[in-house]
């Protein structure tokens, strides 16, 4: 990693933001689908806004659940329409995964840096750390978004409902002397930017104001935009399907290889086949240079391995769901 970074931009959102409500959702009736069979197939996504919920996907699993009252339950009003569509997976899909294989094809991406404690982008962690600060206080649909240059803030923006402009300042200043006291050192650009509800202050939030999707926030559940994304979402998806649980080692193994090689950075980029037990490739790339992959690593990454590791048969995906799948101290963070 240079020591003189460009000018880098991420953004957080809200738990409340419709996006993260419906990957909550999903997410919920995965859990307790495991609570009553670990071993539950689930592939669920979650639509909602204007006072209509679509629960769409398959699962197959002994777990005797009511979507209806798990939906209702993530949701702050009643008033809501709730259409559910789901079946049984795939028996073709069936035939690859009850070997041993990957739920899916596709390429997972993990990472890990030395910029900050959690071992995450800077840019990304000030976003939910300022993200988390704020929903603390004001439990509502939001938004922050931090463009730094090297260690210093350009730009400030926070949008979020049922709070105003002048209100949002003084929590924002408070949070950044919290910041530079116990957390890390950064500082103001000369031509640093605090941009606060910006097209004003807003009271319609949720999926009142706004629609859904399981899944639309991939970038937020990772690293930021700095790193690049492989597959599909994470939310409401069992661990036989790779496009999660291939990320979560992949991270788990670049968090590892950072420690182990004391360097600066490491992507670890992952390739699977529907069906196969194992990874296609496995490649690791420290501070820019690949180094080699034995074949325990290699054999770490084969599906029932990783459920073994990360103990992901374990109910844990809503609160995942909520501030992302990296960087809060899980198993695959240390």
């Amino acid at each position: 990693m240079e020591k003189n970074i460009n000018t880098r931009t991420a953004e957080f959102v809200s738990p409340m933001h419709p996006d993260k409500i419906c990957d909550q959702i999903s997410a919920s009736i995965l859990d307790e689908c495991l609570k009553q069979d670990p071993n539950s197939r689930v592939a669920i996504e979650t639509l909602g806004g204007h006072g209509k919920i679509v629960v769409m996907g398959e699962i197959t699993s002994n777990a005797k659940i009511d979507i209806k009252d798990i939906v209702l339950k993530e949701l702050e009003s009643k008033d809501f329409e709730i259409l559910i569509n789901v079946s049984s997976q795939s028996t073709e899909i069936a035939r690859g995964v009850d070997n041993g294989g990957a739920g899916d094809q596709g390429i997972m991406i993990g990472y890990a840096c030395d910029e900050t404690k959690n071992l995450m982008p800077l840019e990304y962690e000030l976003a939910r750390d300022l993200c988390r600060w704020i929903y603390m206080k004001y439990p509502y649909d939001g938004k922050v978004q931090i463009t730094i240059r090297n260690n210093e803030f350009k730009t400030i923006l926070v949008s979020w409902c049922n709070v105003s402009k002048e209100e949002l300042e003084s929590k924002i200043k408070m949070w950044f002397y919290k910041l530079i006291k116990t957390y890390i050192r950064v500082y103001q650009a000369d031509d640093f930017e605090l941009l606060i509800n910006p097209a004003g202050d807003w009271s319609q939030g949720g999926f009142d104001a706004d629609t859904g999707l399981t899944g639309r926030k991939i970038v937020v559940d990772a690293y930021g935009p700095r790193v690049s994304v492989g597959g599909g979402a994470f939310s409401g998806k069992d661990a036989t399907k790779v496009d999660m649980s291939g990320a979560l080692m992949a991270r788990k193994v670049a968090v590892e290889t950072l420690k182990l090689k004391n360097c600066k950075e490491v992507l670890v980029e992952v390739a699977y086949a529907i069906g196969k037990k194992g990874p296609l490739s496995v490649e690791i790339i420290a501070d820019g240079i690949k180094i080699d992959v034995d074949q325990k690593t290699i054999d770490r990454f084969e599906v029932k391995n990783i459920i073994q590791e990360l103990k992901l048969r374990d109910p844990q995906f809503k609160d995942l769901s909520k501030w992302g799948h990296f960087g809060n101290n899980n198993i695959w963070d240390n």
